[in-house]
């Protein structure tokens, strides 16, 4: 997950978001406009979402539990401060002037744009609201938290109560054009809706379920290896062996970290300091494995955003789609494969000694092993996107249905038993696993679908470039990789809408294609099919 703050965005981590600022210069009665007055003011708008970041960060990895309340009210007052510096009607008439102003270059259309369209959000918006919203998601998360541990729904029932109120009430300030969905949908990617999703989430149901219901066939005939029940692995050799799996990778310790949450995310703070979290389980390495590729693909990200740019929307992240493919890509296409296994088994014989002789290819099978389960993150790549199917049809259940809060959790669980065959025991397993609805980040689900297939659209135009994507890997140098990302994606920031960069990356524009086949090519082959 990679997290933000901001008027768009309600995630914890590091927005680079605006607030705006008061733009002072009038000459004689008529408001003189600079894009170099404009930009400077944009920086210093940009870090009040750092600062919400930084503080979101700390919120969710070290802050002392009697700290939330303090916290709480600060980020409110961030909030609104930022919100009032963004409505400034000043700023918007700056806007207005740049809008209009044909020396602009690419790269400075390009900011004019992404503020005008954050502006005009934000407007709708009144600064009571924007610092309630923020108010309520902070003391939402820490209830979360005590209600996900102790497997509580009815600790974080009120909380959730509030934030769905709040957030038809910003759908309401926004306006409705199709569905009230939609307006929730086009926060996270930008021009997204319903009549979007659906058919796409149609046509992949459509390949995935008889593929899984054919692995699930060949898995009573070859049962998969499993990691052995008796065995530990200490979070102290975890920890160190997924830093040397995200150094390789090209991660910058030096200009990042890692720690531990209850949700695995990512926040790039500002230049020079991009974190991300994982969470251990003693029993399953690669719980924390999996989390840290995942994550160091959305930190790479930030890492790679152009410095030229930093403190802008063209210096941001296009758009939170893409992000997931950056991670899903470093988890899945590289970290999935017999390959990948070959570089790094050396380094866990190393780390986890009693662990059994086991080859490359028998630990690609564990890490690729189909099998429904509960947990969204633990998920293979072919249950995966159900799980995010089942979000987004709750979602949009609560948002264009009217369903209660109280309904949830049974919604939630006779759905999940229909759609994967098994029951959820407790709310820890079903509706209070995911950090999302705490933060407000209704509509967040889909783009992760949106990461796996421009993931495997890369790694296709990625494979015509560089040639054998898996000898690559294999190489354990990994740098030619990132590069190409580093080119086609990270430094090219918000310069391009998100379909405009898919399109320019790989030659055409995004299609689900190149997943189907993925998948189908890839669990083919794993499960004899």
């Amino acid at each position: 997950m990679h997290n933000c703050q901001g008027l768009e965005c309600v995630c914890d981590g590091a927005g680079k978001y605006l607030g705006g600022y008061l733009i002072e210069g009038a000459l004689n009665g008529i408001f003189m406009a600079s894009y170099a007055t404009f930009i400077e003011r944009v920086k210093d708008i940009h870090k009040f979402g750092a600062i919400q970041g930084h503080l979101g960060w700390d919120q969710e990895t070290i802050m002392p539990v009697k700290g939330s309340k303090s916290r709480s009210e600060i980020m409110s007052w961030l909030a609104k401060e930022q919100h009032t510096r963004i409505t400034n009607s000043e700023f918007a008439e700056m806007i207005d002037t740049l809008e209009s102003d044909n020396s602009l270059d690419d790269d400075q259309r390009a900011n004019v744009r992404e503020v005008r369209r954050r502006y005009d959000k934000a407007v709708k918006l009144p600064s009571e609201f924007v610092a309630e919203f923020a108010l309520a998601r902070s003391q939402a998360l820490v209830a979360w938290q005590e209600a996900r541990a102790e497997s509580d729904f009815a600790k974080f029932k009120p909380h959730l109560a509030k934030l769905v109120a709040m957030t038809n009430e910003k759908i309401d300030y926004y306006g409705v054009k199709d569905t009230r969905y939609d307006v929730l949908l086009d926060e996270y990617e930008f021009g997204m809706k319903v009549s979007d999703y659906d058919p796409l989430f149609a046509g992949l149901k459509s390949k995935l379920v008889p593929l899984l219901h054919k692995i699930m066939a060949a898995k009573k005939v070859t049962p998969d290896p499993t990691l052995p029940s008796e065995m530990s692995f200490p979070v102290d050799a975890q920890t160190e062996f997924c830093k040397l799996v995200s150094s390789a990778t090209g991660f910058d310790f030096e200009a990042g970290r890692m720690d531990a949450s209850t949700h695995p995310f990512s926040a790039g703070l500002w230049p020079g300091d991009t974190r991300f979290t994982t969470r251990f389980d003693e029993k399953d390495p690669f719980s924390c494995l999996y989390a840290v590729m995942h994550e160091t693909g959305h930190a790479l990200y930030e890492q790679g955003l152009d410095a030229n740019h930093s403190f802008t929307p063209r210096g941001d992240a296009v758009s939170l789609g893409v992000h997931e493919s950056q991670s899903r890509f470093w988890e899945n296409q590289v970290g999935r494969t017999p390959a990948f296994w070959k570089v790094v088994l050396p380094w866990f014989r190393e780390h986890f000694p009693d662990s059994p002789d086991w080859t490359p290819e028998e630990l690609n099978k564990i890490a690729n092993c189909v099998e429904p389960g509960f947990i969204r993150v633990e998920a293979d790549e072919v249950t995966y996107n159900l799980h995010i199917m089942l979000r987004y049809e709750l979602e949009k259940k609560i948002f264009n249905d009217n369903l209660s809060v109280d309904e949830i959790p049974d919604t939630w669980n006779q759905m999940f038993a229909e759609w994967f065959g098994i029951e959820v025991t407790e709310d820890r397993l079903g509706c209070l696993q995911d950090i999302h609805w705490s933060m407000a980040a209704f509509g967040y689900f889909p783009t992760y679908t949106l990461g796996n297939l421009y993931a495997a659209q890369l790694l296709d135009a990625m494979g015509e470039e560089l040639g054998d994507i898996d000898a690559i890997v294999e190489s354990g140098e990994w740098q030619p990789m990132l590069d190409w990302l580093r080119a086609n994606i990270h430094q090219q920031g918000s310069k391009f809408t998100p379909s405009e960069l898919i399109q320019k990356a790989t030659g055409e524009p995004p299609t689900p294609n190149p997943f189907i086949n993925y998948v189908e090519k890839k669990y083919g082959e794993l499960y004899n099919l």
